[in-house]
């Protein structure tokens, strides 16, 4: 009898480390953009679908920053920022892009909540967390 429960512990347990649906329109920690994270073909992005503070150069802002000079000439407003996200567990794994920076960074990105998001972005073993929060 023990073992059966135990057993029944362990499956319905199961689910909670299954990483929760990331999908949706997120405002930035800034609260300078939303992010609409989304299917991609084979994994999930998020693309910049709103600013909610205008770029120096408005709508129009080109990705200036980036290290790759090819780049530098698209224009903020759509441009995927997470790539290649694709569940881990109970986090979803991919690569943000800093366009202030110019710079892609590994990151684990995971629900806290209904309406919270934390992402983070990794160096190595160091990495810089933000929480996003649900946009209207």
């Amino acid at each position: 009898m023990k073992r059966l429960l135990a057993l029944a512990a362990l499956v319905t347990a199961a689910p909670l480390l299954a990483a929760q649906p990331i999908e949706g329109r997120w405002m930035t920690a800034e609260k300078d953009a939303v992010i609409t994270i989304d299917d991609c073909g084979s994994s999930l992005c998020g693309k910049i679908t709103r600013f909610l503070v205008p770029p120096p150069q408005g709508a129009d802002q080109r990705d200036v920053n980036n290290s790759n000079a090819s780049l530098r000439n698209r224009k903020l407003l759509g441009m995927p920022v997470l790539t290649g996200f694709s569940k881990d567990d109970d986090v979803w794994r991919g690569q943000i892009y800093d366009p202030k920076s110019g710079k892609t960074y590994r990151s684990i990105v995971r629900r806290k909540s209904a309406n919270q998001l934390e992402v983070k972005g990794c160096i190595g073993p160091f990495c810089q967390t933000q929480v996003w929060t649900k946009a209207r």
